[in-house]
């Protein structure tokens, strides 16, 4: 509950930060019957913010994928040794050679025809008669990919020569969830987007789910991804169309996307797995092991479990799977959509599990994808439950690649999911470190994704200050 966050942050706060009593007390103490009900303003919000809108439509997620691979040249059928395409690498252009594009020209709708089909219907149910959210995150990575065939526009590509790109998935930022309780599986979904921001050859792309129900539109979820033009061969970067900003609605998208660019960056070295924790963070560790040491106890290795508390290392579930050639791409390796899926259907699973319950899924945070996974590799999926507070669960599913030949074992994909439970849950508690380090890291994504993230000045920069001031 919150009072348990309160207690975790302790005097260490008190030090940091220049507060009044009164206003710490508020933010951290106040305990509404749900943490969904604390509503901050940020730019995911779904209905707020500039949107590009069009009429262009391409038609039915199947169509879609048929339209790339015919673009991309890959042939319908599995070889061992994928298909060369070494050949394309002379028509691969040069960045002045391209024209510049508006987020207009690519913005498209596409549609997944739940309502007109029963067979595609069955692939995007779940036993409890709801959307499989794993399989709309999957075509939400076909999507991005389609939008990337339609930004980039080569002049001098001869008629009938196939797109020199390969088109990868590098991060999906936070995708944020809500009405997921209205959601029919028998109506349709769409999918629409665009190009919302451009660099030499990475490219984000803003992308939007609704459904049309009983006569109104329900939002469903805001996802943007960044993804990267590689070669044909996928042997390095390629070049892309600029971005040529079309109107005051396409510049206010621009300015966003770029103060998200400096916010990724700025977010990668603050990771709790690049630098220590902070102050705060530290106090909070400290308070887990008192909790967890018997008292007068000098035995350091004996823990004890507080009453409606479980340890992380107890809370895990962990699958292996052969990614069969259908999820391929023309490299032979496997579509990030793919990934997304499985790690999104073994979290619910855990999280069910930790719940005893239904949960609902409320966000997915900084998906970033570091490896590729090839078709002959094992996958490991990893779901750990990181972070409890009322009744929200924070976990981390990792991606592991096995090469069976080797034996060697790559981290490729770690997934942070939030779910919301109908009850207030179990705290989870750390062991080990390692797990202290996570359970850290969880919070601040749990935190992060329900705008609860305060501020807290950094003592470094508070320091250079004070020197400042006092120079001055």
């Amino acid at each position: 509950m919150l009072c348990t966050l309160a207690r975790s942050f302790g005097t260490a706060l008190a030090r940091r930060s220049s507060w009044s009593t009164a206003r710490r007390r508020r933010l951290l103490a106040t305990s509404p019957p749900p943490l969904a009900s604390q509503q901050m303003p940020r730019s995911y919000t779904l209905d707020n913010g500039p949107k590009v809108k069009s009429d262009h439509r391409s038609g039915t997620m199947v169509e879609v994928a048929r339209v790339i691979r015919e673009q991309s040249g890959v042939d319908v059928g599995y070889h061992t040794i994928p298909k060369p395409r070494d050949h394309l690498l002379q028509h691969e252009p040069k960045r002045e050679e391209l024209p510049p594009r508006t987020m207009l020209d690519s913005h498209t709708t596409a549609i997944l025809p739940l309502s007109s089909s029963e067979l595609i219907r069955e692939s995007y149910v779940n036993h409890l008669g709801r959307v499989r959210l794993g399989r709309i995150m999957e075509e939400l990575d076909m999507f991005a990919v389609w939008i990337c065939h339609r930004h980039v526009k080569l002049p001098k590509l001869p008629k009938g020569v196939p797109l020199p790109y390969t088109f990868v998935t590098l991060l999906v930022d936070k995708v944020e969830f809500t009405n997921l309780e209205r959601l029919q599986v028998n109506q349709d979904i769409e999918i629409s987007g665009h190009i919302s921001w451009a660099g030499r050859s990475s490219m984000e792309i803003t992308i939007y789910v609704r459904q049309l129900a009983h006569g109104e539109y329900i939002d469903v979820t805001k996802a943007i991804f960044v993804m990267v033009a590689r070669n044909a061969t996928n042997t390095g970067p390629a070049p892309i169309n600029p971005i040529e900003v079309g109107d005051e609605t396409e510049k206010l998208i621009w300015e966003q996307a770029e103060k998200r660019q400096k916010v990724r960056k700025s977010s990668a070295m603050d990771s709790v797995f690049n630098s220590p924790p902070r102050e705060h963070e530290q106090a909070l560790m400290y308070e887990i092991l008192k909790r967890t040491t018997p008292a007068n106890s000098m035995d350091l290795n004996k823990r004890v479990l507080p009453p409606k508390c479980r340890w992380m290392e107890d809370s895990m579930q962990s699958t292996m799977i052969a990614p069969f050639p259908e999820n391929r791409n023309a490299q032979n390796t496997i579509f990030g959509g793919y990934l997304m899926r499985q790690a999104v259907e073994i979290s619910f699973i855990m999280a069910s599990i930790y719940l005893g319950d239904r949960p609902t899924l409320r966000c997915i945070s900084d998906i970033s994808f570091m490896h590729p996974v090839h078709v002959d590799r094992f996958l490991q999926l990893t779901a750990h439950v990181v972070y409890a507070a009322q009744n929200y669960v924070q976990l981390m599913t990792v991606a592991q690649i096995w090469d069976a030949k080797s034996g060697k074992v790559q981290t490729t994909n770690v997934f942070y999911l939030t779910y919301r439970a109908d009850k207030v849950l179990d705290e989870v508690l750390p062991r080990s470190y390692r797990e202290m380090l996570w359970y850290v890291h969880g919070r601040r994504k749990l935190l992060g994704a329900l705008h609860l993230q305060p501020e807290y000045p950094d003592p470094i920069e508070v320091a250079k200050e004070s020197s400042n001031h006092i120079s001055t």
